[in-house]
């Protein structure tokens, strides 16, 4: 087969067939082939410079990026070069006029190169010479581009943006295949469902959703994904690498859209904003939370008594109601807690400080909150009523320990004997007769 880019341009062999065939007509002597060709030559010269700007040659080809001066080439050598190649029709004679610049050859596969820079570069692709080092986690690259994006990843930066929805990505490729995404033509459907992709890839990652596959495994603990890049993250895990690191306080961290979170505390930025009431977020999960106060949405629901919540955290605390866990232990008196916020909140007694005095009999408290319970000793006030026998406390807690007296169910449950209680107080007390264990002591 021809190759197209080793063809001649008819055009100057037309030229040169005209301008030698008038020299014939004029001179009917026979002149020396040497003397002929000086002639043609000369001639063609004064051809080629009067459609200089009809850009019959072009210099320097538009997909060519290099900063090296242009290697000169006289009219002879544009017009004889590669003589002994075929010759086929070409559009202006572009092609053969670029390939007679490209005169460096690989060795290995015979690609042409104009510079030496770029079959130096080429020549990396056989040989495996990466000379180009991250200073950061001590990989390697090929060209200095790659190392200079490849950096951006450690930085958090994201210098290219999408024009149609201003989302940025830290590499030029994430970038343009994101653009696709914007564009009409979706040519790969989902057989199950008719989602649309506007490539193939996307399509063969999206099937796995429905099949259920994971090629992707784990050598150390065996755990499977169905993506490369999960696969990627999760290895951190065992080897403890954290390639993202924060730039001010020098913070890192294993994933880069946590680094870009994190960076949100250094910036103070809350890019998402509830439409309700205006209170803005720095992680949209936590917007994702936060609109539950306003839906009363409550998805977490508990399965021993049905009590529903708007948070996991929440129903996870409640459930140590129903067993009785208190891993939270203060290092002081040795009280235990469910969860680590009353834990936090005990440890204010122990403290000195208590800003919080009692105008009636003095006593003093670390919270207003207590104070405020503790005037309601003074004030004879119980604004928390029992709808059914209509009792009334002075604290929340008292009110709903109360209220589980009337109803038939005992939610907290002994482990060891199975023994049912309506108050998580009263099981702990149970609990103690099969550990043993003494009541703390308060002085």
């Amino acid at each position: 087969m021809v190759d197209h880019d080793d063809l001649e341009p008819p055009l100057i062999k037309d030229q040169q067939e005209e301008l030698c065939t008038s020299v014939d007509q004029s001179n009917p002597v026979p002149l020396i082939k040497t003397e002929q060709e000086k002639i043609c030559s000369s001639q063609e010269k004064e051809q080629l410079g009067l459609k200089q700007e009809t850009d019959t040659f072009v210099v320097t080809p538009a997909y060519e990026e290099s900063d090296h001066s242009e290697p000169k080439l006289n009219s002879d050598q544009l017009l004889f070069h590669s003589s002994s190649t075929a010759e086929s029709p070409d559009q202006d004679g572009n092609k053969d006029a670029d390939n007679a610049k490209k005169s460096l050859t690989c060795e290995v596969c015979g690609k042409a190169f104009r510079y030496k820079s770029d079959l130096s570069t080429h020549h990396r692709t056989h040989t495996g010479e990466k000379p180009y080092s991250c200073e950061t986690c001590g990989k390697c690259f090929s060209r200095r581009a790659y190392l200079a994006d490849h950096m951006i990843r450690h930085t958090g930066e994201k210098l290219y943006v999408c024009n149609t929805c201003g989302k940025r990505f830290s590499g030029r490729s994430a970038h343009y295949r994101h653009m696709a995404i914007h564009k009409e033509e979706k040519p790969y459907s989902c057989g199950t469902c008719g989602k649309s992709f506007s490539q193939r890839a996307y399509l063969t990652v999206h099937m796995r959703r429905h099949t259920g596959e994971k090629p992707y495994s784990c050598g150390t603990c065996g755990k499977s994904f169905s993506q490369r890049a999960y696969l990627t993250v999760h290895m951190r895990r065992h080897t403890g690498e954290k390639p993202y690191s924060c730039g001010i306080c020098g913070k890192c961290f294993c994933r880069r859209d946590n680094l870009v979170i994190h960076m949100r505390s250094h910036t103070g930025e809350k890019p998402y904003s509830c439409k309700t009431c205006g209170k803005n977020f720095s992680q949209s999960r936590r917007l994702k939370t936060h609109m539950r106060i306003h839906t009363e949405e409550k998805p977490y629901s508990c399965g021993t008594c049905g009590k529903s919540f708007n948070r996991q955290t929440h129903l996870k605390i409640h459930m140590r109601s129903h067993t009785g866990e208190k891993p939270y232990v203060c290092s002081t008196c040795g009280k235990r807690f469910s969860d680590r916020s009353s834990l936090k909140r005990h440890m204010t007694v122990h403290e000195e400080e208590k800003p919080c005095s009692c105008g009636t009999c003095g006593k003093s408290f670390s919270r207003q909150t207590r104070l405020k319970v503790h005037m309601r000793r003074h004030t004879s006030e119980k604004p928390y009523v029992c709808s059914t026998c209509g009792k009334r406390f002075s604290e929340r807690s008292s009110h709903n320990s109360h209220t589980v007296i009337h109803k038939e169910e005992k939610p907290y449950s002994c482990r060891i004997c199975g023994k049912c209680f309506c108050r998580q107080d009263n099981l702990v007390t149970h609990v103690r007769i099969h550990t043993g264990e003494k009541p703390p002591q308060y002085y």
